[in-house]
C-alpha cells in the first residue's frame, strides 16, 4: 500500500481527526498521506484510545500528537492552537468522527431522545463547522477540508438509524461550507464509504449481515477498505484535486447504483 505516484502531499501539513484504532478509516487515511510525503497532526479522544493511537501517530512521524474529545470545553481550540504555533499554516484537515448514544442509534428514528439527537448532531455535524471556522485562518494559501459519511444520508438504510439524518445534514454542511469558504480557495468534499468494519460500525445492529449484502452485491463483488478510503482522501487533499468541491464522492465498489 503505497500512495507514492499517485498523490504528491510532499511539503503539505494536515490534521487528521478520527483515529481509534489500526481499522479506523482515519488510520488508512494516515497511511497514504503519509506515503505521499504530508506532515500529519493526529488526536485521539481519551486516555483509552491514546494507547492505541500513539504507536500509530509514531509510524507515520506525526509530529503533533494530541486529546481531543469535541465534548470537552476548549480542547479542539487547544488542538488548532498547537497547530498555530508548530506549523504557523494547515493545509488540508479530516473529520472522522460521529456518535449516538447506542439507545438513540439502535431505536427507531421516531423514538429517539431529544438529548440524543442533539448529542448526535453535536459530535457528528457540528464539530465539523467548528474544526472548519478554526482551519479557515490557518489556510491562508487555500486548503482541503474532508469528511466521512455513508449512504444512510441520501437513502433508509436498514439498523442505520440516527444517523441517516446526522449524515444528511454533514452532506448539507459540506456544501454550504464549500460556498462559503471556496473565495478563500478552500475545498470541503465528503468520502462516502460502503460498510467497513469498524470499531464506530460495531455499535449498528446485524451490521455483518450489512456487509455479507454489501460483498454479494456490488458490482464489482467486494466489499471496500480502509486503503480504498486512504486513496480517495489523499487525493482530495493533493492540488490533482484542485477544483472539486461541494461534492459527496462514494467509494463502495458501485454498491450505491443498485439502491
Amino acid at each position: 500500500m503505497s500512495a507514492k505516484g499517485i498523490v504528491d502531499l510532499a511539503g503539505k501539513r494536515g490534521l487528521l481527526v478520527g483515529i481509534a484504532n489500526e481499522h479506523s478509516l482515519a488510520w488508512g487515511c494516515a497511511q497514504h498521506c503519509h506515503a505521499a510525503g504530508a506532515q500529519l497532526a493526529v488526536t485521539w479522544l481519551n486516555d483509552k484510545a491514546r494507547a492505541f493511537v500513539e504507536p500509530l501517530a509514531a509510524q507515520v512521524e506525526a509530529s503533533i500528537a494530541l486529546p481531543l474529545d469535541v465534548e470537552r470545553e476548549g480542547e479542539l481550540e487547544a488542538v488548532f492552537a498547537a497547530i498555530g504555533e508548530r506549523w504557523g499554516r494547515l493545509d488540508f484537515l479530516l473529520h472522522s468522527i460521529a456518535f449516538a448514544p447506542k439507545a438513540d442509534l439502535q431505536g427507531r428514528v421516531v423514538d429517539c431522545s431529544r438529548d440524543g439527537f442533539a448529542r448526535a448532531m453535536d459530535v457528528s455535524c457540528h464539530s465539523l463547522l467548528r474544526m472548519a471556522r478554526l482551519a479557515e485562518p490557518l489556510m491562508r494559501d487555500g486548503g482541503s477540508i474532508v469528511t466521512l459519511s455513508y449512504l444512510g444520508a441520501e437513502e433508509v438504510i436498514a439498523n442505520y438509524g440516527l444517523m441517516g439524518p446526522v449524515k444528511a445534514a454533514l452532506e448539507a454542511a459540506v456544501r454550504y461550507l464549500a460556498a462559503e469558504l471556496g473565495p478563500s480557495g478552500i475545498r470541503v468534499n465528503a468520502v462516502s464509504p460502503g460498510p467497513v468494519a469498524t470499531r464506530a460500525a460495531s455499535g449498528i445492529a446485524n451490521f455483518d449481515a450489512l456487509l455479507a449484502d454489501a460483498a454479494q452485491r456490488a458490482p464489482l463483488r467486494r466489499l471496500v477498505d480502509r486503503d480504498d478510503v486512504g486513496t480517495l482522501c489523499a487525493f482530495l487533499f493533493s492540488d490533482a484535486a484542485r477544483a472539486v468541491t461541494g461534492d459527496t464522492l462514494l467509494v463502495d465498489a458501485g454498491l450505491h447504483i443498485l439502491n
